[in-house]
């Protein structure tokens, strides 16, 4: 069984293979999740380009959007053929290009549609087939009615919810207004557990430490973090030990992180693949330390280049090392 204590979510843009590579590099035992996959674009034979990932990404989940049963039938199946460990269905995303197809978080609005959806993918696979969903839109935002949609997913097998503790405007805001704008309603969330405790319940949305997650698994299953996870990725240093409880776990220490995705990044240069598309993951590893700003800098400017390699990496690590150190040595000699 899949340990669901944390896991980071699923990004459109940003949980590449790539992103997920550096972060497994931080944590071991973190659920990791793929951007959301349209299954359309698998159906239609594009399963390599969306389904293919690295052994290490383990545990790992793939999100699939769609509303169409026959297609997220396949998607699941080709999911468990790939290799991965949960198969998630999402009904949060609120973008128009999304509710165009008729999936995200408009499929709020047909939990009956939801419940085939989730049974097609159950008689596919062993896999887990999980729901990420919101806790309402537009007007229907009342607790009742969120029940009445979990219940009703439920009774076709679905055992695990991840909740994103905002409701979703369909019309009138962007994605990210609608990650910010809708307030949030973590009491729905919390009531959800109490009122089904055989569920596995998830929480999701504004949790930014790990102090605030390890709060939260007294009331729920687990928590995912999002986009902090990806400003600030070394915040999963710890997670292997406090979360989870591996106390043999050791948090490697940044160096280390960026000498095993460099070696990372050497490869997929040798495939062709462009450093920048690789680089940006890195910007945030050095969040809030001495030398984080010509990190930063070194990485976007030298990534820019067409030909860039391994060795703007090497040049952004110097700039951190040689500025941290005349503060760590200003530090022992005040102590």
């Amino acid at each position: 069984m899949l340990d669901r204590r944390l896991s980071v979510a699923p990004m459109m843009d940003w949980t590449d293979p790539a992103c997920r590579y550096l972060l497994r590099l931080i944590s071991r035992h973190t659920l990791l999740y793929t951007e959301m996959v349209p299954a359309q674009a698998v159906w239609h034979g594009r399963v390599e380009r969306f389904l293919a990932h690295h052994a290490s990404e383990h545990p790992l989940a793939v999100q699939f959007g769609g509303a169409d049963a026959e297609q997220l039938a396949f998607c699941a199946r080709e999911a468990e053929a790939w290799g991965y460990d949960e198969v998630n269905l999402n009904v949060g995303c609120p973008s128009d290009r999304v509710q165009s197809g008729r999936f995200g978080a408009c499929l709020m609005a047909e939990p009956g549609l939801v419940a085939e959806l989730v049974a097609a993918m159950r008689e596919a696979t062993t896999l887990p087939v999980t729901v990420k969903t919101r806790i309402g839109i537009d007007h229907q935002d009342d607790y009742a009615s969120f029940l009445r949609f979990v219940d009703t997913v439920a009774e076709a097998g679905c055992g695990t919810f991840i909740i994103h503790a905002r409701k979703a405007w369909l019309k009138g805001l962007s994605p990210r207004q609608n990650r910010e704008i809708p307030p949030l309603r973590y009491e729905f969330v919390e009531a959800l557990k109490r009122d089904r405790p055989g569920l596995e319940v998830i929480i999701n949305g504004g949790i930014t430490t790990l102090a605030e997650a390890e709060a939260w698994l007294e009331h729920v299953d687990g928590v995912m973090i999002g986009r902090e996870a990806y400003h600030n990725p070394y915040l999963l240093a710890e997670a292997d030990r406090r979360l989870f409880g591996d106390s043999d776990a050791r948090p490697p220490s940044r160096e280390a992180v960026v000498a095993g995705y460099r070696e990372y990044v050497a490869g997929e240069l040798a495939r062709g693949a462009r450093l920048s598309r690789m680089s940006r993951h890195l910007v945030g590893l050095f969040q809030g330390l001495p030398g984080a700003r010509a990190w930063r800098r070194t990485l976007s400017e030298g990534a820019a280049r067409a030909d860039a390699g391994t060795e703007v990496i090497d040049r952004a690590l110097a700039e951190v090392t040689d500025r941290a150190a005349p503060e760590a040595a200003g530090m022992r000699a005040s102590a």
